[in-house]
Formats: C-alpha cells, structure tokens, sequence
C-alpha cells in the first residue's frame, strides 16, 4: 500500500505532541494501530491489565509532568471499565488524551457485538468527546483534543478512532498541536479593588486549590498571605499547593461534610480564593457559607468555578501567578504601617498556635500506650528519618494520611499527591505513573487494604515495565473511611454507637498483600510489629526495584462475627 495509513500518522501524531507512553490495554478493534507502534521505538507502550488502571497510571504521570499525556482503551467494555477513573482524572484536571478504536463506521447501524455510542459514554466525564468520521480529519481532531486537554482548566478527553477510518491511507500532515498561553492579567483596577478590600479587613482569609500548583504560583501566595497575615487552608486539591509546615496553613476545608467547612469559611471578613470552587464536599451546606458582609474575591483560570455555588464580589479570569504577584505589589505600595503591624501579630498569633497543635499531636504519639497492633505513627516517624529528601509520595493512605502528613510534611509542588474524585485505587497506579515521569528519584505509594484490592493488578506492570516505585498497604482490615462516616451519620440521627455494618469490615479471609505481591514478581515483607519497621523500610529503600510492605495496622473488625453470618 502506497503511503503511510491512519494507524501510522497518529503514532507520529502523538510523538510530535512529545507523548511518547501509551498506558493502555489492548483489544481487537486496536490491533492496527498497536501493530504500527513497533514501528516506532519512541513510543513505549506501559500494558496494564485493566482499563482503570492504565488511566491512573496515566493521572499520576500527567499529574506531575502537567502535559497531555496518552491512555488506548478498548471499545464499549473497556470504556465502561474505565470511566470512573476517567471521571477522578476529570476531577481532578489531569490532561489525559483517551483514545479508543470501533469496529468500523461501516457497521454503525448493525448493532454489532460491543456496538454503543462511545461518544455519548465518555461525554460526561470527559471535557471533550468525539469520533473520527473521516480520514481527512484524523490528525486534525487529534489536534484539537491535545489543544483542549491541555488548555487550562486542563482535562481528560476521548477520541474515538474506528479501524476503517485508520486502516485507510493518510495525507494528512503532522505537526505539534499549538497549545495557547492563558498566562493573563487581571485588570489593574481590579487588582486595586481586590487590595483596598484586603487592607481594611481584620480577619483575611485564604482558600486555595490546584491552580496554585499548575500556575506554579506558591511563592507569589506566600508573599501575599504574610503581607495580609490570613490563614491559609486547601480546597479540593491533588497536588502540594503550600507548603505544609509553613505558619500560615491550617489545613483543608472538608471533604465529606460541609458542617466541617462551615466553622472554617464563616471566619473572615474577606475571603480570597485562588484556583480552586467552594466547596467540594459530599454533603455540602446548601446555604450561604460567609459570615454576613464578608467580602469574596476568587482568582481562577476556570470561569465555570467561580461562583459556581455562592456569591462572589470580584471575580476573575486569570493566571494565579500573575495576578498574585501584582496583587502583592499593589499591597505593599499600599500597607499602612498600622496594617503592617497588625498583620504581623496575625502572622505570629496564627503560628503560635499551629505550633502547640503540632507539638501536642507529637506528644499524643509519643504517649501513646503500647499495644499489640501498630498505628500509623509509627512507621511514619521511621520512614521520615530513611527517605531521601527529594522523595515523592503518593498518598491514598486516607484515614492514615494525618499520621503520614505529620511526619512527613508536603512542601514542595511535584513531591505529594492525594487522591482526588472519589475513586478508589489510585494509589499505587498513581505512584507507578509518577515513577516513569521521575526514574531517578524514590516514589512511594500509599494506599488502604480496601483501595488497593481496586487495582492490585498494577504491580504486575510496575514489574514488566522496570518501574521501581514502591508500596506500604495500610491494612487495617476495615473500610475504615466508611466506619467514621457512619460514626457522623449516627451522631446526626441520634443513634446509639453499635457494630459497624459487615460490608465496611475486610478482615475475613484476611488478605496477605506480601504474598499477592510476590505472585506478580515484587518482593514484598509484612510488617506486624514495631521491631519490623525499620527492617522493612531499610530493605524497601536498598534498591531501585519494586517492593511492597503489607503493614497491618490496628483497626475495628470482627472476623469470627463475619464467618457466624456470612455463611450459607
């Protein structure tokens, strides 16, 4: 055949785009264009061994590297497989370009096996969603998806790619796709109005999201926070966005309940919010969530955020880091002295006691009686003393996240991520996709007994792709989210405290997460007591391989009251 076919031309494509992973699984319908990828050694194709998890993988690479990054799903089964991972990487603004093959458009009105409108499937979790009709327009639809994932607010898309449509010969020319610069000013005016309304406030507050980390805006916050003295907390976030240990953090606003938020965001008498929406719980408040005549100003790439759900005075488009850089000028050519002094006391009253808060949870961890199962504390002070400073965590730890977060604090953009969506599974994925973007450095993944068992299969790819990320299972036995959810659910209706439902109870048949490990090639030990910890750690930590601790933790299950009435 004379030229070079659609199978071709979009493995090209992607390489211009600089997308040299495919995470993927294969199918039938895909077999053209994965035949055509040996042709070209630049593009390496990371095999899982379910749809879900060649999209977390995936999140976790495009989470850090901030570019298009490619998935290959399989057709109508594969997508189905898919789509709530699809959904947390909508979530959570992750630029994935998904694309899946058909059987051929020529059998569209057959109703075929594993017929379905693919298009209809991903739209709602996806930015973008679409199928190739003709040839003519192959690579220039894949342009626009690359354009539109990588366009902030960034997020998945879905091409859909039929084999007739990739089997024919393609003229079209390959070039990069052009992403535009969103890198814009706000209005100096408003800028102005924005730094008038911050300097006669008493009480700032700030509210920030991963728009801080993608505009790489942490610094320009910082300034601003210290020169108003406000309190800083995190909203809906995936990546590191402040530096934890800094003062002025006081953590996050819920994620469940918005009866956790509501104490928060009614504080101040100005609220600035910055690359993220109020509020991402659950059960949100469905009321007004600021104190009566409190100002709102919000900063956002993302127009459809801003004021999505509650009132705004001064919203704006614009980039973070820019507008947070003039913002701090504009404060500092304006700061009374008066100002600058309170601010100051604000600074360091808001510190002091952030101080004693994080000196009394050391000491509860110290205090701590000893018992016969470990807590989380534990293995975390040893592991903060044995990482690398430049190490990067992936943290679906959950419930153990305060623990892990206590000893081992985020600071730095690109070096922690949490999981964000909803969707359970990603950590270890996530920490595998982090590990190809970032070969030379030690990645770990977090993740439950109950999450992991989502996507266990990863480690199987960690192997057969020489991906030397690491993995601790917070084995707990339990779904131990869902029990403190029940713990709020009863106290809301006034019900007793009793036995947790057996569906949040994982503890019969215990699961042995060092033996599911080693049956897929990584070495792996189990962790039961205090004297293994550093043990473990030390043999984790020896190489550049994939290693798996399975560390039993304490938690509140009753496997002989499962086998009494789980049996038949």
């Amino acid at each position: 055949m004379a030229g070079k076919t659609g199978n071709q031309k979009i493995v090209e494509q992607f390489l211009a785009d600089g997308m040299d992973f495919m995470f993927g699984n294969p199918g039938t319908v895909e077999q053209g264009f994965l035949d055509a990828v040996a042709e070209y050694p630049d593009m390496k194709y990371i095999l899982t061994l379910q749809e879900s998890i060649a999209v977390m993988m995936a999140d976790g690479y495009a989470r850090h590297t901030q570019r298009p990054t490619l998935v290959q799903l399989h057709s109508s089964p594969g997508i189905g497989n898919a789509v709530g991972a699809v959904y947390q990487a909508k979530r959570g603004h992750a630029p994935l370009v998904v694309i899946g093959s058909d059987a051929g458009t020529q059998y569209m009105n057959m109703d075929a096996q594993m017929a379905n409108d693919l298009v209809a499937m991903m739209a709602p979790v996806t930015k973008f969603s679409t199928m190739v009709m003709d040839s003519k327009s192959l690579l220039r639809t894949l342009r626009k998806a690359v354009k539109i994932a990588s366009t902030p607010p960034m997020g998945p898309v879905y091409v859909c790619l039929p084999m007739n449509v990739l089997d024919e010969v393609n003229e079209e020319e390959v070039f990069p796709t052009c992403i535009p610069s969103t890198r814009v000013l706000p209005d100096p005016e408003l800028i102005t109005q924005t730094a008038t309304m911050l300097l006669a406030s008493e009480k700032p507050m700030i509210f920030i999201g991963d728009g801080v980390a993608y505009s790489n805006a942490i610094p320009e916050l910082t300034q601003v926070a210290e020169l108003i003295g406000a309190e800083v907390y995190g909203v809906d976030f995936g990546d590191v966005i402040f530096d934890t240990t800094h003062p002025l953090y006081q953590g996050t606003t819920g994620h469940m309940f918005g009866s956790y938020s509501l104490p928060i965001t009614t504080k101040g008498d100005i609220n600035l919010i910055v690359g993220t929406y109020m509020l991402p719980e659950v059960f949100p408040e469905t009321g007004g969530i600021y104190a009566p005549g409190a100002k709102v100003v919000h900063f956002d790439l993302n127009s459809y955020e801003i004021a999505k759900n509650h009132r705004v005075d001064v919203g704006v488009v614009s980039d973070p880091k820019l507008s947070l850089k003039a913002l701090a000028d504009a404060l500092k050519s304006a700061m009374t002295p008066e100002f600058k002094a309170a601010a100051a006391a604000r600074v360091h009253q808001i510190g002091d006691e952030k101080a004693k808060k994080h000196s009394a949870e050391l000491a509860k961890d110290q205090d701590e009686p000893a018992r016969e199962t470990l807590r989380m504390a534990q293995f975390a002070e040893v592991l903060s003393r044995k990482l690398p400073s430049d190490a990067i965590i992936f943290d679906e730890a959950l419930t153990n996240s305060p623990a892990i977060t206590r000893y081992i604090p985020p600071r730095q953009a690109g070096h922690y991520f949490v999981t964000r969506g909803g969707s359970l599974g990603v950590g270890f994925p996530g920490a595998i996709g982090v590990k190809l973007a970032n070969p030379e450095k030690v990645v770990i993944g977090f993740s439950g007994d109950g999450g992991s068992m989502y996507t266990i299969q990863a480690l199987w790819s960690a192997i057969r792709h020489k991906s030397g990320a690491k993995f601790i299972v917070c084995n707990n036995g339990s779904y131990k989210l869902l029990q403190l959810n029940i713990d709020v659910y009863w106290k809301e209706r006034n019900i007793d405290k009793h036995d947790y439902p057996l569906p949040f109870d994982l503890s019969y048949p215990a699961i042995r997460f060092d033996l599911l490990a080693q049956s897929m090639g990584v070495k792996a030990v189990r962790v039961e007591k205090e004297s293994e910890i550093l043990p473990a750690i030390e043999k984790m930590l020896a190489d550049d391989e994939p290693f798996l601790i399975d560390l039993v933790l304490e938690g509140d299950y009753k496997p002989d009251l499962i086998k009494i009435n789980c049996s038949h």
